[in-house]
């Protein structure tokens, strides 16, 4: 956690809050504030769900999760019920419910899984799974050994054979919460077999499985990811979440081809999208900086 005094966090809430500031800049005093964390920080951050962009409101609920504050509860609480909220805003705010870990949140999860839309009920059936396997049981080793340093919305398996992890990752007759936790164990493995398996994924299972797919391969970096990423994106009947995590990811792997791809889709016809690209090029930049100004590396930014 950074430290911060009071000023300093209402000042950078007042980034955060300004719509007149360059989006990149926002977002940097977001995750600014999810590692100063606490309840004035957390205070900031709420403020902004009146803001038009689903892109960054869709982040602050990411950011709330993995805070893994009980302090949050209430506030995604309201951005879930509330219906006018863009879908992938709702999204992550049931899967921070589920990051923060409270078993209170259950019954409102499972209210949820019944949504109209199913980005939202997948997201709420995983993150009811997610509790109450953290109900369950004891074994929490997993989870303390994340590299990656990210509340997941469910645990890798035991399972280290990449055939049998890649026949569960793209089995539809499998639950979604055995298969995230195939995708997790592929993403952990890291080597090229396991990356080019997670790739495949990006072709299959609904909307919300494709958009996790490219957040772990923004995650692992790895150029070998480039094409399939780059597919999707270019794929303008493929769902704008999904496209928007392919266009993060390119961001996190940060190679001159990226910032080709990046930079055709700056005026992209879907706004989560062309904001997308913004700061995925924004996270090329990062990674290609021998700059370390900003305590959270914003390749870390997810779905």
């Amino acid at each position: 956690m950074i430290q911060a005094n009071e000023s300093d966090i209402l000042r950078i809430g007042k980034v955060l809050n300004d719509p007149t500031r360059p989006l990149k800049e926002r977002f940097r005093a977001l995750f600014t504030l999810k590692n100063i964390g606490g309840l004035i920080a957390i205070d900031q951050i709420r403020a902004c769900f009146e803001d038009s962009s689903a892109l960054l409101k869709h982040e602050l609920a990411y950011c709330l999760g993995q805070m893994q504050d009980p302090a949050a509860i209430d506030i995604l609480t309201s951005v879930l019920e509330d219906l006018s909220q863009e879908p992938m805003v709702r999204h992550e705010a049931g899967e921070a419910l589920g990051a923060i870990g409270e078993l209170s949140v259950i019954p409102l999860l499972e209210k949820y899984c019944k949504d109209p839309i199913p980005e939202v009920a997948e997201t709420c059936e995983l993150a009811m799974s997610r509790l109450r396997w953290l109900q369950s049981t004891k074994n929490t080793k997993n989870l303390q050994n994340n590299l990656f340093l990210t509340i997941d919305p469910a645990p890798p398996t035991e399972i280290t054979d990449v055939n049998i992890l890649r026949e569960i990752l793209l089995n539809e007759k499998k639950s979604l919460f055995d298969r995230y936790r195939a995708m997790f164990s592929l993403r952990n493995l890291g080597t090229a077999d396991s990356i080019l398996a997670l790739v495949e994924g990006l072709r299959a299972g609904s909307a919300l499985f494709r958009h996790e797919i490219a957040f772990v391969l923004g995650q692992l970096q790895e150029k070998i990811s480039v094409p399939g990423l780059q597919a999707s994106l270019e794929n303008t009947e493929e769902n704008e979440m999904v496209r928007h995590e392919c266009a993060e990811a390119l961001g996190s792997i940060a190679t001159p081809e990226c910032y080709e791809i990046l930079h055709k889709y700056l005026n992209d016809s879907k706004r989560v999208v062309r904001e997308s690209c913004i700061i995925a090029l924004d996270m090329c930049d990062y990674e290609n900086s021998s700059e370390f100004q900003y305590a959270d590396t914003l390749a870390k930014i997810a779905a």
